[in-house]
């Protein structure tokens, strides 16, 4: 089999073995709660409450910008520079994501920790 072949099957596989892991999952979830239904548990019960994060958004948003940052600056220094382009741009989408989520943490997460969420 040619390589340029595989490799385009490779992601297809990827993505249908994934998406069949989330159908069965969502397939299982269901059949417990009609079971539990049908032996006259509520299921409300066995719902775990997660407590509501209403800066998760700005979390997420800063940590993507970091990584876009990252991945901008890892450009920029592969091509003016010599360095491994790999290694470069890991460590620059890594340090950029971190400083991200700094950035968060100093601005909207201090904020949250003082009023007690």
């Amino acid at each position: 089999m040619d390589v340029n072949v595989l490799a385009l099957f490779i992601p297809i596989i990827s993505i249908l073995v994934t998406g069949a892991a989330v159908i069965y999952y969502l397939w299982a979830q269901n059949k417990e709660r009609l079971a539990m239904i049908e032996k006259g548990v509520d299921p409300s019960k066995f719902i775990r409450n997660r407590p509501v994060n209403n800066n998760s958004v700005a979390k997420w948003g800063l940590l993507l910008i970091g990584v876009a940052v990252g991945v901008i600056v890892g450009a920029i220094l592969q091509h003016f520079t010599k360095l491994d382009e790999g290694a470069l741009m890991f460590a620059s989408i890594l340090l950029f994501g971190g400083l991200g989520l700094l950035t968060y943490y100093f601005t909207v997460g201090k904020k949250s920790e003082q009023k007690g969420e």
